[in-house]
Formats: structure tokens, sequence, C-alpha cells
């Protein structure tokens, strides 16, 4: 089924609310867990889900996201009809950008219908999770849908900013509410609500047809929550596909983030530092795969007066180089040097980043390319960093990429 299958991978959102880790690029490419980027791991998923055919549409600050496509990602034979291909913002259809989810679509509408594909699974490339595409595909089939969505149960009160799903006892959708003031919640559990997780799999003949009708609707913003999914859910089978079932090879934990705040980013990777993580990115044969640049083995070594290095439940990159400083509870990418006395604790440092002598950091992101000056402090003193940098409603703070220390 799996070869009948056109993949979209939706990957051209601007993610203001991650600024200003989003200020170079756009929110997909950047990087997580301390040698990935976010949208490796819907990669991945249709990777190991046997799915060959993937159009990676782009548009906002997309330079960074094509390289790590091409450095990464050339994995497949074009010959046997294999691609992961980018897709930039190309004006097909009026002169403008993407304005929807659905308008995203739309205006490659061209490479839809050349495909000659059975079945359309559109993704969203900005979130952490792990799944199997292949059992969603075949549930589709089997109960004979137009429209399946994939959807996962969180508490009513969150489920305010997500499309909820009305099922009756088949799964079939009946009603679909985008961001409701007042979740229905689950017949079974009032304090849940059965939420979309933006994931679709379609009848390929029906997308083209609803695209088209949506592009005729004046009215219409252009967005598969708001404006399609409730339209279909009037008079087609629309069934939801519940998340992390048994169903499907990868292991069910159930884990899924949309990273799109600083905190709710900085939070999605202090849990794989948890002694059990939430996320399991060991599972041997469901690997995340990303670029990983040609660096040495991390190391600690004693700094130049003797001090000695201390590396406590963290994560480190190639690269890395712990010189007599302290790093606990953290994540360091690559090519990294922590230098003597300085020390590290429950923040992440992006590739290329030194931190001098005796500099101390807290609940931080560095981005790339910084250079913490000898006795510097970031996230001690949040007015002052307040001045300086952007610091999240949890008090993260983050400090740009490239930027320059005024001594």
């Amino acid at each position: 089924m799996q070869n009948q299958t056109l993949t979209f991978l939706l990957a051209g959102g601007v993610g203001s609310r991650l600024h200003p880790l989003t200020s170079s690029r756009s929110k997909p490419s950047v990087p997580f867990g301390g040698k990935y980027r976010i949208i490796d791991f819907t990669l991945a998923n249709c990777l190991h889900s046997g799915l060959r055919r993937i159009l990676v549409l782009t548009q906002y600050k997309s330079h960074s996201l094509n390289k790590h496509l091409r450095d990464g990602w050339s994995i497949f034979n074009p010959e046997l009809g294999e691609y992961i291909t980018p897709v930039p913002a190309q004006m097909n259809s009026g002169e403008h950008w993407y304005q929807g989810t659905a308008d995203a679509i739309f205006q490659n509408l061209n490479l839809l219908e050349r495909s000659n594909a059975e079945y359309t699974l559109i993704l969203s490339g900005d979130h952490i999770y792990r799944m199997d595409y292949a059992a969603m595909l075949s549930a589709h089939q089997e109960q004979g849908a137009d429209v399946t969505i994939a959807c996962m149960e969180v508490p009513v009160e969150e489920a305010k900013a997500f499309g909820v799903v009305v099922t009756n006892a088949d799964l079939k959708i009946i009603a679909f509410e985008e961001k409701p003031g007042q979740p229905t919640p689950l017949p079974e559990n009032p304090e849940k609500a059965l939420v979309s997780m933006g994931l679709y799999v379609f009848s390929t003949k029906l997308l083209s047809r609803a695209l088209v009708e949506d592009q005729h609707n004046d009215a219409s913003s252009h967005d598969f929550g708001k404006d399609i999914l409730p339209r279909l859910v009037q008079h087609h089978k629309v069934q939801a596909y519940k998340f992390g079932g048994a169903r499907g090879r990868v292991t069910p934990d159930r884990y899924w983030r949309d990273v799109g705040t600083l905190d709710a980013y900085y939070q999605a990777n202090m849990d794989l530092l948890k002694p059990f993580p939430p996320l399991n990115l060991y599972q041997r044969d469901w690997p995340i795969r990303t670029y990983q640049p040609q660096s040495p083995p991390a190391r600690t070594i004693n700094g130049n007066s003797g001090a000695e290095s201390v590396f406590v439940n963290s994560i480190l990159a190639g690269g890395v180089v712990i010189s007599g400083g302290s790093v606990r509870h953290s994540i360091l990418f690559q090519d990294i040097f922590i230098d003597e006395n300085a020390i590290i604790e429950k923040s992440i440092l992006f590739g290329g980043v030194h931190v001098g002598t005796g500099a101390r950091l807290q609940n931080c992101i560095i981005d790339q390319n910084v250079s913490i000056p000898p006795g510097e402090q970031i996230g001690y003193d949040l007015v002052k960093d307040r001045n300086r940098f952007t610091v999240s409603e949890k008090g993260i703070v983050v400090v740009p990429k490239d930027f320059v220390f005024v001594s």
C-alpha cells in the first residue's frame, strides 16, 4: 500500500513562538536532542513505514532545512521512483505564498495528480514523536475510509488548542471542532477529549476535489482543520485512528509533542534526560536518522590547573571537550568546548559553542557559534538577562546564534 501513497510533509512554518531559534532557520530545522533536527523524527517515521515518495513543502527561511535534507536525507534512488524532494513555494496558483495548510497542497496539485497515487498522506514536520504510518494506512484501507485522521487523547483543558473530534462507537468522526472554547469530552472519560494530531490520510481523488472546491470558497481560510475537514465530516466517511496503540512496529510509547514554544521545546529536550525517557530513542529497529558531521569523539580532560571534569546525566555529541568544567543535566551538540571551572546546568548548547573559564550557565539555550566570556553568568539574574536576551515564560534564557558579548 505504501507504493500507492504520496506523502506531503508541511515544513514551511515560521515558528514565531520559537524565536530567536527560528531567526535564521525554519521550525522543522531547529536542532533537537544533541544531534537531530526536529524534522528528522517525521522523516524517520516515513523511512521505517516504507514510504518512499515524499515531498517536503518549504517556505520560510528554508536554506538550513534544504541543506540538511541534502546532506542527511539523500538516501533514496530516483531511478526506482523514490525521493525526498524539497518543494519551495512557487506561486503556482495566484501571486501569493502558502496561505494555509490546504492551500499549500492545492498550490502543488499538479504534483499530486501527476503521481497517480491512490492515497495521500499529509504530515507536519515540526512535532517530536515516533509512529508507524503503514499501520494507519492499512486501517484507512480496511475501513473503506475517505479520510483518516490520527488522534490522541488529551485533558479537556488542553484540547482547546487543537481540533477536537467527536466519534461514534466505530471511531467514525461525526463532528470536528477546531479549537473550541468548550471541547466535547470523551463519553467514557469526561476529563479527556480526542484531538487531531494534524496528520491525515486522504483518498487522493477526494482530496483533489475538496481542494478545488475550497479554493472557490471566498470565506475559507484554506486550512484543513478550520475549513476542509469540518465539511468532509458531514458527507463522507472520516475515521479516527488512535495514536499509540499496539498496531504497528514501533514501540507504543505514546509520546507526541508540539515543540512550538521555547518552554515546550526546552522540556521535550529535558525529557530525554529522565531516568526512563518517555521517548525511546534506543529501539534498535527504529533509529532516528540525521546528518552527522565528521567530529572526533567526545571526551573529558583535566583543566590546566588540574581541575577534574564532571559529567552527570547529560547528552554529549561528537567533538565535545570538557576541560576541567562541570556539565550536569544538560544537552551538548557537536564541537563544544567547556573550559576550566565552567558550570553548565540544565541547559542546551548548540554546535560550536565555547564556554570560557569560570562561566556559569543554568536553564539556558545557547544557539550556534557563541563564545561565552570567562566568568560570565547566564540564567542566575533574569532581570539582567531580559535586557540582553529572550527569556521564556518559565525563565529559560535563550542566547541567539552568533551573539557577540561586549566587554
